[in-house]
This record gives C-alpha cells, structure tokens and sequence, in this order.
C-alpha cells in the first residue's frame, strides 16, 4: 500500500453530498414547496397522516443517532409516587386524579438536550423534564422541559432546530453547547424562536440542581370529564426546594471539575433520604377564555401568564428511590407524547401533533422494534392485552390460537370497554393546506414580557449569555442579524448586547412594533422574586488545618444540622486533624477534590495555627476568592477573619453582602446570622467587584 493515496475523493464523488444551488425534495425527488407548514385540516385544525414530507422528514430525524437518543442522550432518572390532593372529578376522568389516597407509582428522567450521553451537566441548555405516572388505567408521559415554551411551532421543523444546535457536522464541534454559527444562523432566522431563546439565555439554562428545578408540559393539554366536556390545560411541576441556578462561572468550572454535579447531587440526596418534592400545578381555562387572549394558546411559543390563569396546585410527586440499574432503567425508559389515558387529550398544537407520532418513532429505533413496551420499566402496572403479535425482542406467550378481532374461536376476547378511551368531540372544518395560522405570527410579545419580568441582576446575566454566545460565532453577519432580532424584543437589551460585540446599536423601526399586551410583568417568570424556599439539603464547606476551633465546627455543625444543611470538613490531606484543644476532627473531603463549586457556602472557624497554615496555601485562598466570586454566604469566626483579608475579603460582618463575622462570644448570633444568608442563596451584587480574583 506504500506510496498509494489512501482516500480517493473522486471515488466518493457519486456518494458526496451538496446541496448548494439546489432544489428542496424529499428523499423520492420529489420537490417540496413549503418546508415550513405541515399539513392540517384548517388553519388551527389537526395535522394530517397523509403528510408524506413530514413523516419523511421525522421518521429520518428519528432514526438519525443509533442507539442514544437523538436529543436528551444524557439524563438521569428516578423513582417515585404522586398523589394528588383532592378529586379532580370537574374536570376530568383520569383515575389517577381522584383518589388522594392512592399514590400512583412514579418514573422521572431529568436531562440536558443538545450534548450527548458523555457531556457534562451543567452545560447551557434546556433540561428535560418527563414523568411517566403508572395508572390504574395505563401508563401516562408527561414529557416536558424545564421552560414553558420551545424553540419553534411547527414539528416539521423539528429536525432543522435540532441539527442547528447539534455540533456543527464537519468537526463536531461544540458538544453540548450553543454557542456556534449553526444555531444562532437558525434561530435568528426563524424569529419564533426568540421567546425560547430568552429562556435559554436567562440563568434558567443553568439550574443548581435538577431538585431545585421547574417543570413544563409546554403544550397546551385539554382534560375531559365524565360527560365528555373538555377544559384546556398546562402542566406546571413546582419544586419545594425552590428555583435556583448556578452562577455562569460556576457552571462552566464544574463541567470540567465534575461533569456528573446534577445527576450525582438527585442520587446523593435520594440515597441520603432527602427526596425531592414538586407540587402539580394546571392553569385551566375555557375555549372561551382562550379566544380571549392575545396570544393562540396552540402555539407553543407562547406561555399562559400566572397572571391571567393563575396554577392551582393539585397534587405533589417525591422521587424516594434511585435506580438500581442505569441501563436497564434510565437509559431503557420510553417516553411517548401519544401515551394519554382516559380524560386526558391532546389539542391540535402543531408541535404536539408531530411528537405524537415522533416519540413512538423514535422508540423503534432506540430499542429495536415495537415491543419496547414489555421492558420493566416501560410495561404498564395494570393489565395490558390485545391482538399484537410477534416482533423484534417480544417477552410475552401467546396462548390464544386468534390474534384477530372479530373472532368466534375465543369468544371474541380481548373485546372493547364501553368506558375506554375516547377522543375529545371536535369540530374540524377547513381546506387541507400548508399554512402557519395568522395568530401564530406575532414572535416577540411574550419575549418582551420575559425581559421585563427580570430583576436587573437577572437581566444583566441575560446581556451576558447573549454576549458571550455571540462572541463565539466565526461570521459576523449572523451575529448583527440577531442583535437586531432582539431589538424587536427591548432596545436597551439590544443595545447592551452590541456594546459587548462591538456594533453599533441596532434602529428600532416601525416594521419591529409589536401590539401591547395587558401584561407588562410577571412575577413568575423571574427566579429571583420568587420565594427561595428551605436551606435543607444545601451543602457548606469547612476550611480548616490542624489547630482549629473544633468548638467552633461543633456549635455550627449542630445549628446548620438542626435546618438540614450539610457541612463538610475540608483540607490539605485526608484523615484527621488535631484541633486546638486537642480532640480530633474527622476531615471528609480535601481541597483539591472538592472545589468550591460544588458547595452553596463556606464556613471558615477559627484556630491561629490552623489559619496561619491556610493563608499559606494558595488552594484554600483561591476556594475562599472563588466562593466570593459566585456571590455565596461566607462566614468566618475567630482568626477565621484573616483568611477572608488574605483573599482580599473585607473582613467585617455585612449581612446585605454574604459576609458574617464575629468574635468567639457572639457565636449564637454568627450561626442565626449565617443560616439566614444561605437562605437567601446568593448575593449577586457581588458580581460588580473586580477586586477579589478566582
């Protein structure tokens, strides 16, 4: 083979690819006129079966990525129970909704979109949010995210979004991000992305925890009674721990220090008894009400303000049990849209409409063929027949000789339940066209809403995901071309985000009004204004050395303890130190393997000698620095103050700012002081001083 060109591209010319200058066909050659629209009956009616070129186009998309999963590869699940807390009977069937004394056993798989099973964590992205209920009348999915809308409106354009976001194809370079020009090309070009892409810019991207995170069912649901009538719904998951997110620095050192910080922290804190717990909330409205908003609740760009339907908390869930095999569990798990039972419905969302068919889809590819049902954690908990047969990996035995229906052989079982499942009664009238419904064409309303709905903290960490992103891009057209998209959304964040970049300020013509909406803010829409929640489960660190307050360590210790706070000891090496009263102090982690990142606080007692040798270490001034640096409670008692200095740390006790310091007599005081601050998560003001590097 020496001297022989090993790659013969004038071979692989017959099998290269490109589509500069072409036309847009299906896979048969047939050209497509609108790539945009699937095919409904009416402008807000059903999509149809018959839509060959989105089928197609899906069906392809599915199949793309053997075997991960094509988007959500990296998750992690649990177990649990939901119940719900009194009966839902008004409104709808579902068994599962009327009994509060039933618990209905419970899986849920958290994950990140874009990165593939080997990313990390805490990357930016939108985070999946899906609960499978195993109900006495079959298996529910609710499969929904960590933001209440997406990225486009119609499924058909599923696999362009996806494809943007995913690494750039010739390099597969970024995982797991989106800053690059592939994505930002897309959605500055498909402007009903713009409410999604202020979601995903804001700190909601970066949760602290998957335990501190809310969920979405995103679509607009409707639930049906007894007696057929139906009430439009959205799924709302509302965590008892409260919404919080990791700093953006912090978020990008823990995908290098510990790419695994949310799926460890939910298997850390199920395993240690503290189970997660969210409220069910439903904002339920009439068809009535809907026709009354300024904004078509079947787009699902676009969120129901708590404001105008505020969500009625009906029920809670508790993950109380992790998996006991990953593959087999969390990896295995299906989930399918199109998995309703009696007295839930879908609507005629275009979004929806193609998950119902894209999920089952998918599931054939992921786990070999149509019995993906019969895998533990898939199979229903109540009983299941009918006349499918055969196929690749089936489990069951049949026994009947007939797999048919009518038959006279086996007395024509299994027959049809008068009270089975039955679609919502619906009007369908209309041409069958490719066309985007004229209430779906207003983009930017409710991404102004976002905005406005922001503290200024919140809105700045906005101005500098979008800055940051942008930078990121290799052409400069597309980085103009979205800052002007966002000048259709507010001007100061348009002109902010420029300064960053270098360009001018975009004009705000005429052509980028938008119609006023009656709400200018809401309260929910920001993290900050809403209620931080308990301190339980949040974790604080303990610098020390030999020569320590073993005292001081003690009385936190037992105070932070008694609210369900953690505390570890950190230090240069494993084993134990020797306190300055002589009595040893078990050490739990070092410095160096547990970074500052990973806590929520840090607690620095104090100890001459054990001070003395901590400002002489770089590592334990840097974990100080770096504490400070993402805005976190810091306490410091004794000499524990002069480490604070070293780190270039006012060592006097400032509750607004974080910083609680005191003498040995006021420790009572240091401790109740110092659980407020954790409650209070972080002190973003601290983001302006420059003085104190990490």
């Amino acid at each position: 083979m020496a001297g022989k060109k090993l790659r013969n591209l004038d071979a692989l010319k017959p099998f290269r690819s490109d589509a500069t200058g072409q036309e847009l066909t299906t896979n048969q050659g047939v050209p497509v006129a609108d790539d945009q629209n699937s095919l409904r009956a009416g402008e807000r009616g059903p999509t149809l079966l018959e839509d060959f070129i989105m089928r197609e186009k899906i069906t392809h998309f599915d199949h793309e990525r053997i075997p991960e999963r094509v988007v959500h590869a990296r998750g992690q699940g649990a177990h649990g129970f939901f119940e719900v807390y009194k009966p839902m009977t008004k409104h709808t069937r579902a068994a599962f909704l009327q009994d509060p004394a039933v618990r209905t056993p419970v899986f849920v798989r958290f994950s990140t979109v874009g990165g593939s099973r080997g990313s990390a964590d805490t990357v930016r992205d939108v985070r999946g949010f899906a609960v499978k209920f195993y109900t006495t009348e079959g298996n529910y999915d609710l499969v929904g995210n960590n933001m209440p809308v997406f990225f486009i409106q119609d499924a058909i354009k599923f696999p362009d979004f996806v494809h943007a976001v995913k690494p750039e194809p010739h390099n597969e370079i970024p995982q797991a991000s989106s800053a690059h020009d592939t994505f930002w090309d897309f959605v500055s070009l498909t402007t009903e992305a713009t409410h999604m892409v202020m979601w995903l810019m804001s700190d909601r991207a970066i949760p602290r925890s998957l335990r501190m995170m809310e969920g979405f069912g995103v679509h607009t649901f409707r639930l049906v009674n007894s007696a057929g009538k139906g009430t439009f719904v959205k799924f709302h998951w509302k965590p008892l721990l409260g919404v919080h997110s990791l700093a953006w620095d912090e978020a990008q050192k823990l995908a290098g220090k510990d790419g695994d910080f949310n799926r460890r922290d939910l298997w850390e804190s199920i395993d240690s008894g503290n189970f997660p717990e969210w409220e069910l909330g439903v904002q339920l409205f009439s068809e009535e009400q809907a026709d009354s908003f300024d904004f078509d609740v079947l787009d699902p760009t676009k969120l129901v303000p708590e404001e105008l339907i505020p969500v009625q908390r009906i029920g809670r869930m508790v993950l109380d049990r992790n998996p006991d095999d990953f593959f087999a569990e969390t990896e295995q798990v299906a989930f399918c849209a199109a998995h309703v039972v009696p007295g839930i419905d879908f609507t005629n969302d275009p979004l929806l409409q193609g998950r119902i068919f894209s999920y089952l889809d998918t599931q054939l590819s992921r786990l070999g063929g149509p019995n993906f049902h019969e895998l533990p954690i898939n199979r229903p908990q109540c009983p299941f027949n009918n006349n499918q047969r055969d196929g690749m990996h089936r489990q069951s035995i049949g026994v009947p000789r007939v797999a048919y229906e009518p038959n006279s052989i086996n007395d024509n079982w299994p027959v049809e339940v008068k009270n089975g499942f039955q679609s919502y009664l619906e009007s369908i009238a209309g041409p069958k066209r490719r066309v985007r419904a004229e209430s779906f064409k207003e983009h930017f309303v409710q991404a102004t809403l976002f905005w406005n709905s922001q503290t200024d903290v919140e809105k700045t960490h906005i101005v500098k995901a979008f800055s940051f992103e942008l930078s990121k891009l290799e052409r400069p057209q597309i980085r103009e071309r979205m800052v002007g998209v966002l000048a259709n959304v507010d001007a100061t964040l348009a002109a902010r985000v420029a300064d960053n970049l270098g360009l001018k300020a975009p004009r705000v013509t005429t052509a980028s009004s938008k119609k006023k909406s009656g709400i200018l803010e809401s309260k929910a829409l920001s993290m900050l204004k809403q209620e931080p929640g308990p301190v339980a489960t949040r974790k604080v660190a303990v610098l020390a050395a030999d020569g320590v307050d073993a005292a001081a360590i003690k009385a936190m210790r037992t105070s932070l303890s008694a609210q369900g706070v953690q505390l570890k000891v950190l230090a240069a090496k494993l084993g134990t130190l020797k306190a300055a009263d002589g009595t040893a102090v078990p050490i739990d982690h070092t410095i160096l393997t547990m970074p500052s990142v990973v806590f929520d606080g840090l607690f620095v007692p104090g100890g001459t000698k054990s001070i003395a040798a901590l400002s002489a270490s770089a590592d334990a001034i840097h974990f100080v620095q770096e504490s400070y640096r993402h805005c976190k409670p810091l306490c410091a008692s004794g000499e524990g103050t002069q480490l604070l200095e070293r780190g270039g740390i006012a060592s006097e006790s400032d509750a607004g700012n974080g910083v609680i310091t005191a003498s040995a007599k006021g420790r009572k005081s240091l401790e109740a002081a110092f659980l407020t601050a954790l409650s209070r998560h972080r002190f973003w003001q601290r983001e302006s001083v420059d003085a104190v590097p990490a």
